[in-house]
């Protein structure tokens, strides 16, 4: 199992319910995986620092720096927890571990990939997220069950983990492929860009 947590995109918990019951989750999550808090770090531009306060408040970690998700596991098994984030977020992440090593040490909670293969023209995706676009084949995902209560909290979110053995049946050119993703001709990039989080909010 997971011994460490990233967390992406949580949102405003502070004013909107769906981020404070996907707050919940994680943190039953990471008591279930027997995480340390202290082993989870969490991202987001848009918390306010009443929030930052409250999180390290749980004993969770903030990361300083916007890594637009090219976070590497270095060997460690790591749940990724990035319910609702942008594709490219998916994507970075995925080029920053490019590799069946690297993969088969992440669990992704997140936008299903099915989803996003199903709603995108296939040229869209492989120009603009070829990294999740080359993956499909060597990912397994399992839907989260749905509830009345909660549909706009973890609508179409998945579970995505990579088996050893499926990366390895993919092509050799799959992994030749390892340029750094950057975006040029995506019309509706959905993340913020390192040095262009907003100001810090009470």
């Amino acid at each position: 199992p997971p011994g460490r947590c990233v967390c992406y995109g949580l949102g405003r918990f502070g004013r909107c319910p769906a981020a404070r019951y996907q707050l919940a989750f994680l943190l039953l999550l990471l008591d279930e995986l027997r995480v340390p808090p202290a082993r989870c770090a969490l991202f987001d531009p848009a918390f306010s620092a009443r929030e930052a306060a409250a999180l390290r408040a749980l004993g969770l970690c903030l990361l300083t720096e916007n890594e637009e998700g090219k976070h590497g596991v270095d060997g460690a098994a790591t749940l990724f927890y990035m319910v609702h984030c942008g594709k490219a977020l998916y994507n970075n992440l995925l080029w920053s571990n490019w590799s069946p090593a690297a993969l088969s040490k992440l669990v992704i909670i997140g936008n299903s990939f099915r989803g996003i293969e199903e709603r995108l023209l296939s040229r869209i995706l492989e120009r603009d997220y070829s990294y999740i676009a080359k993956v499909l084949k060597g990912v397994e995902e399992v839907a989260l069950p749905s509830h009345p209560r909660y549909l706009d909290t973890f609508n179409d979110t998945s579970v995505h983990w990579f088996p050893l053995d499926k990366l390895q049946e993919l092509s050799p050119e799959v992994w030749d492929f390892v340029e750094e993703p950057m975006y040029q001709d995506c019309e509706d990039l959905e993340i913020i860009r390192k040095g262009e989080e907003p100001a810090a909010k009470s």
